[in-house]
């Protein structure tokens, strides 16, 4: 099962159990157990507290009897402060100016010097039914296996129309939005490698201000440490106006092949 489903769903499951004032400002995942994608999952919600500005909500996703899945999530009624802060928003082109994942694949595909496993492995990515819109910044160089930075940034919104609702919505969705491609990150200094093995161990996200999950968003992805066979990466959510909405976090197992790949050309 993917991630980020099960985040956003186990945060839908919390929201039912606050009062429409509250709103999610933070979430602490870890995954626990492999999902089975042929059977249902069960959200169990413990009401863990309720306080007068504060409220915590226990999640567990429960499949064949146990656990592969547990959050906590912190909702707050709305509270203004004189402290306030952000960092800046990185400075990139917009997202009209750019191309989505599944154009930049079409257009690789066209090149007939991509080796035949790699088209295979494009074709496998462009099939995927993701319900969301992406328009990666600095797209990687297929034909090369050099180390990269570990950063990344993607334009991403949810595919289709969810429109203004409760803010708890658009939070769900995120959830959701947030882990995709995200560990991946943490691969970028080590492209020579071939991946045997990539999945996430926890998810923490962190909400600042309303945002539409449905309008194009920064993801500002970064990786700054790597080892022991796990990656760390952290990622924010910008709003087109600069304002900060997610910080997000992530650590994952990463197992790879010992030996470098091979050029892919």
């Amino acid at each position: 099962l993917f991630g980020g489903q099960i985040v956003g769903q186990a945060l839908v499951a919390a929201a039912h159990a606050v009062s429409r004032d509250e709103q999610v400002h933070s979430l602490h995942c870890y995954f626990v157990r492999t999902g089975d994608p042929k059977v249902p999952v069960l959200y169990e919600v413990e009401r863990t507290r309720t306080g007068k500005s504060f409220s915590v909500r226990s999640v567990k996703a429960i499949q064949h009897g146990k656990p592969i899945f547990t959050c906590q999530a912190s909702f707050q009624l709305s509270q203004g402060s004189p402290v306030q802060h952000q960092f800046t928003m990185p400075t990139v082109p917009p997202p009209e100016e750019l191309l989505t994942q599944d154009e930049l694949i079409q257009k690789f595909l066209q090149n007939p010097n991509v080796a035949e496993g790699y088209r295979k492995r494009l074709t496998k990515i462009q099939a995927q039914d993701v319900p969301i819109d992406i328009k990666p910044v600095n797209p990687p160089d297929i034909f090369s296996s050099e180390p990269q930075e570990p950063k990344q940034l993607f334009w991403v919104r949810a595919r289709g129309y969810i429109g203004e609702t409760d803010m708890k919505v658009h939070c769900c969705v995120a959830a959701y939005i947030s882990d995709y491609a995200f560990l991946g990150t943490a691969l970028l200094p080590h492209r020579q490698y071939r991946l045997k093995f990539m999945v996430s161990l926890d998810h923490s996200m962190w909400f600042h201000a309303p945002f539409r999950a449905d309008h194009w968003m920064l993801y500002e992805c970064e990786s700054p440490w790597a080892g022991g066979c796990r990656g760390l990466v952290q990622g924010r959510l910008w709003r087109r106006d600069g304002v900060l909405a997610v910080t997000c976090a992530q650590e994952g197992v990463i197992r790879v092949e010992q030996t470098p790949n091979q050029s892919k050309l």
